[in-house]
């Protein structure tokens, strides 16, 4: 389950570099709070009975979506599955439910030829999927499914968009919810990919996975971008520093804002979450 670490802290990385995490910091005073004795929210750590006293006190189940995408030198593969799965369980533990485990399959967006990607061509079988989960869940007495994506390619969120209108077009009493981790209006920080967002976010469960280190010292390589823009197309030139990231510049990022960053954005998704 997501467990909130007490430090994150300043980068051990090359001068220069920015944050990758220590242990010599405390946690932000406005961190995600995980309560002593905390339910286990994870579906597949549960009995069949136990799943069935979480779904008759609150009938709602997250469904994280993510993805295997090159996440540049510093970050792991797994990391929009990882958010998505840590929002999603720090959110449960604000709303009750259950979280089920992570679909490590996405589709779109343009990474599909870096090292590692493995992105399906289309959504198809994501969504059949998703439609026999969501079915089952009905079944089971779930009444509120939150399809969750932590990778947000316009071809996923197109995906989740239009599996959630179908499905509550239809006559199930199981309603869908269906968002990414880059919809929240108010995030602190802006959304990208590999960048100062995603690294944070990360940091804030999986401080050991970031490795701002492993990208070339900020002073000796600051990043050149046409007309200031970090989301241009030089971004996937093998020679830029920043190979394959796109947004803010994550070598100078404050990881220390990580648990208020994912605190606030489960406090979202837990409000999108409730019935309304």
């Amino acid at each position: 389950m997501t467990v909130i670490p007490p430090a994150v802290g300043s980068s051990s990385g090359a001068a220069g570099a920015g944050g990758a995490v220590g242990a010599d910091a405390g946690a932000a005073p406005d961190a995600l709070e995980v309560p002593p004795g905390a339910p286990e929210v994870r579906a597949e750590r549960l009995s069949p009975a136990e799943l069935d006293v979480a779904i008759a006190a609150a009938p709602l189940a997250y469904l994280p979506l993510g993805t295997l995408e090159f996440h540049g030198p510093h970050l792991p593969i797994g990391l929009d599955a990882m958010n998505a799965k840590a929002l999603c369980e720090a959110a449960a533990l604000l709303t009750g439910g259950i979280v089920l485990p992570v679909v490590y399959q996405g589709t779109g967006g343009g990474h599909g030829d870096y090292p590692w990607t493995i992105m399906m061509p289309g959504p198809e079988a994501i969504v059949s999927h998703l439609e026999s989960t969501l079915a089952r869940l009905d079944s089971f007495g779930v009444r509120t499914a939150m399809v969750f994506t932590g990778h947000f390619a316009d071809e996923q969120l197109d995906m989740v968009d239009d599996l959630t209108a179908r499905w509550n077009a239809g006559p199930s009493p199981l309603r869908v919810v269906g968002t990414g981790v880059n919809r929240c209006p108010d995030a602190p920080l802006p959304p990208d990919h590999a960048g100062a967002f995603e690294s944070t976010l990360l940091a804030a469960t999986e401080p050991a996975l970031v490795h701002l280190d492993r990208l070339p010292a900020l002073d000796a390589h600051p990043s050149p971008d046409p007309a200031g823009d970090p989301f241009g197309t030089h971004r996937h030139d093998p020679a830029h520093p920043l190979w394959g990231v796109f947004g803010p510049d994550p070598r100078p990022a404050d990881l220390s804002a990580a648990p208020a960053l994912l605190a606030h954005l489960a406090g979202w998704l837990a409000a999108l979450a409730r019935p309304a």
